[in-house]
């Protein structure tokens, strides 16, 4: 892949055809990653050290954090953010290897379809990602966690842990989901923007 392939995969992940699409690039890649990488980690970074039980023994702590938190927020959140940039990093990259200008792609009806495809499973990524958070992490963190501990003590069957700064995470979850919102927001209107250009077009 030449120079020319590498800057036009580059422009066009930076630059996209619509106006919403170049907010969606602006909240994406600045707000919602310098959010996650910074208040992420000062939030979630020593969480499994601080998390304790009340019978305060090494194995104990150790399996309830792992029933607690069977995925690390920043992991998964993480990962939900490469798994969103795919399908656009995949178009953008046929364009490239196609010399497709960014103006060329809402003009004509294939490269049109093809980009509103891979908004169409951006859209559908984030929803999913929101119904897998809502499962593993819920809409609140409560102070209280009583994790079920007979597989390792015969004694007892539960204990009760402390979640150290549950309402800080609270807060950063809502954040979390916002975030999504938006940008299931902002691919709805880039999806509406294109069509209201394409029927314009049409129309003239």
């Amino acid at each position: 892949m030449s120079l020319n392939y590498i800057r036009n995969f580059y422009e066009g992940c930076l630059r996209p055809p619509t106006v919403f699409g170049q907010f969606h690039t602006l909240f994406f890649g600045s707000v919602r990653m310098f959010f996650l990488g910074v208040l992420g980690f000062a939030v979630y970074g020593n969480e499994a050290l601080h998390f304790s039980c009340d019978r305060d023994r090494r194995e104990v702590n150790l399996y309830c954090y792992n029933q607690f938190r069977p995925v690390t927020p920043q992991v998964y959140w993480a990962l939900q953010l490469v798994t969103v940039l795919v399908p656009g990093a995949i178009f953008h990259l046929y364009a490239a290897c196609k010399n497709i200008d960014q103006e060329d792609i809402l003009l004509q009806s294939n490269y049109m379809i093809s980009y509103i495809i891979s908004v169409l499973l951006r859209i559908t990524l984030e929803v999913v990602a929101f119904w897998l958070q809502s499962h593993l992490f819920g809409f609140q963190v409560h102070a209280i966690y009583v994790c079920d501990v007979s597989a390792l003590d015969k004694i007892f069957s539960f204990a009760k842990c402390m979640v150290p700064e549950h309402f800080e995470k609270t807060i950063f979850l809502s954040a979390m989901y916002t975030f999504t919102v938006i940008t299931v927001v902002l691919c709805v209107a880039e999806i509406f923007e294109i069509l209201c250009r394409k029927f314009g077009y049409l129309s003239s």
